[in-house]
């Protein structure tokens, strides 16, 4: 009988370490999927060919100077 419970918590302690290791990784995985930042999404635009150069310069500094005006 001893050796029933044992082995029956040993199998419930396997799935309880297997499910708090998949939710850690849920949560690692979701902070990586942020929400970008408005320099980011920017960069990507110039990257993707969206916008000239001289479009992502004067953005990008209008984008510096309201992050230094709000800190």
């Amino acid at each position: 009988m001893n050796t029933f419970i044992h082995g029956w918590s040993m199998g419930f302690g396997w799935l309880v370490a297997i499910l708090i290791l998949g939710v850690i990784f849920y949560f690692l995985y979701e902070k990586k999927e942020e929400k970008s930042s408005a320099q980011d999404i920017l960069d990507k635009r110039y990257a993707s060919g969206g916008i000239s150069t001289k479009e992502y310069q004067e953005k990008s500094k209008q984008l510096k100077k309201h992050i230094l005006k709000h800190q």
